[in-house]
């Protein structure tokens, strides 16, 4: 059994700058870097709006800096997944890979959020290479392009928004004859002259040259299954944050986001503290990422103190 003042779960931008502020703290932190080295960050090519970049960065580049920064300042940054977890007090027993056990004093949750997807294999295919998530991280590469957004609730209306400042057209995919969206958002992205609405749509394809996309097939609920020339294709059908492990123990809110107290990464259980994606369902960004992974371990040196 290993015991640890600082166990850090996830290996993102929240998780490494918590790893790098908890090891200039002297925390001796440990951590895990999950299912995803890198976070969800390095589903994308070149980040543009990470300050300190004036040319952009890869995201790959930018993860392994981080990784070696968190490193460089004593953080033992590990590879292994959390399986298991007792959250009733500090310490907490956290297991990896289903065999390794840890008593940690303090804990930060960093694991991150996954974007839903469609499940097509082309849609796989073309990932980073014109099939995205992120409109925000993204969009700078089709300006002047023709792009797709596929989704009728708030987070398409307010992508399709975003890209369509950028790109010369923008198509909306939605499923059904109406949006989900709130009314205001619906008059924006109505109002828009390069947004056009395709309803009743479902992708069956995101089509490509082997190199990148080049349009989508849809199938209309009429039966009619034709084709779009596209650019770029933006899925922004939802999150979901990797909070299972954590939900017998944490509160959640109806999303499944991990609940943390205003202003800070506390969560409901004293000296276990929540950054990044998981809690974060407004944001998702790796700049607020990274900022509440700096609070966490401030959060956790404090708890720790106070615990002497």
């Amino acid at each position: 059994m290993e015991k640890l003042r600082c166990l850090i779960l996830g290996g993102g931008p929240a998780g490494f700058t918590a790893a790098i502020y908890a090891a200039r703290a002297n925390l001796s932190p440990v951590l895990y870097e999950g299912i995803q080295p890198g976070g969800q960050l390095t589903t994308t090519t070149i980040v543009e709006n990470f300050p300190g970049f004036p040319g952009g960065v890869d995201a790959n580049t930018l993860m392994d800096s981080m990784r070696e920064q968190a490193r460089s300042f004593g953080a033992d940054v590990r590879s292994g997944t959390a399986t298991a977890a007792e959250l009733g007090g500090s310490p907490f027993r956290i297991t990896i890979d289903g065999e390794h056990e840890i008593l940690a004093e303090s804990l930060i949750i960093a694991t991150g959020a996954s974007a839903k997807y469609l499940g097509l294999p082309s849609e796989q295919k073309y990932r980073g290479g014109g099939v995205s998530a992120c409109a925000t991280c993204d969009g700078f590469f089709f300006r002047r392009k023709t792009v797709a957004v596929v989704g009728g609730g708030d987070t398409a209306c307010e992508d399709a928004l975003y890209l369509s400042s950028l790109a010369k057209k923008v198509y909306m995919i939605v499923r059904r004859d109406v949006f989900r969206a709130s009314k205001a958002m619906q008059d924006k992205v109505l109002a828009k002259d390069n947004i056009e609405i395709l309803w009743n749509c479902n992708t069956q394809e995101v089509l490509g040259d082997g190199f990148g996309v080049t349009g989508a097939r849809l199938l209309r609920k009429d039966g009619v299954v034709f084709d779009i020339e596209i650019d770029g294709f933006f899925l922004a059908i939802g999150h979901h944050p990797n909070s299972e492990l954590f939900a017998p123990w944490l509160e959640l809110d109806a999303n499944g986001y991990i609940v943390t107290e205003k202003g800070s990464s506390r969560t409901a259980i004293p000296g276990v503290f929540a950054a990044g994606d998981v809690q974060d369902p407004v944001y998702r960004q790796a700049v607020t990422a990274a900022a509440s992974g700096c609070m966490a371990a401030r959060d956790a040196e404090k708890f720790l103190l106070e615990k002497q």
